[in-house]
């Protein structure tokens, strides 16, 4: 079996700027991900997103956040760990303070690549 990615797309919470978005998620919500995923997942990147025309749409999303496990399994133990009751809420309360928790977006990646 090989890794799996996923990727979760994420919308800020309303009122609250890009700027603050990226400075509270830096600073506080990534510290909650790295504890939770540490041990399961061996990556955690956020990729923040800036329109190229500078202009916010209500499709949008305000970052990319990609996990990648080792194996499905890994990944399966993780979202076991993550909803465990103490931890779900330790999430949960955390995200209200930042994301709109109506749009998240969960997928697992099939990935093709091309040589140029």
């Amino acid at each position: 079996m090989s890794g799996v990615t996923l990727i979760t797309l994420l919308r800020r919470r309303d009122g609250m700027s890009k700027a603050d978005f990226i400075d509270y998620y830096e600073a506080q919500h990534r510290k909650i991900g790295e504890r939770v995923l540490k041990g399961f997942a061996t990556r955690y990147i956020r990729r923040f997103i800036h329109p190229l025309d500078g202009e916010d749409q209500p499709c949008d999303f305000d970052v990319v956040m990609e996990i990648d496990f080792p194996d499905r399994a890994r990944m399966d133990a993780f979202f076991e760990s993550a909803s465990q009751p103490d931890i779900a809420a330790m999430i949960a309360e955390d995200e209200e303070k930042l994301f709109d928790r109506t749009r998240i977006r969960v997928f697992t990646v099939e990935e093709h690549s091309s040589e140029i």
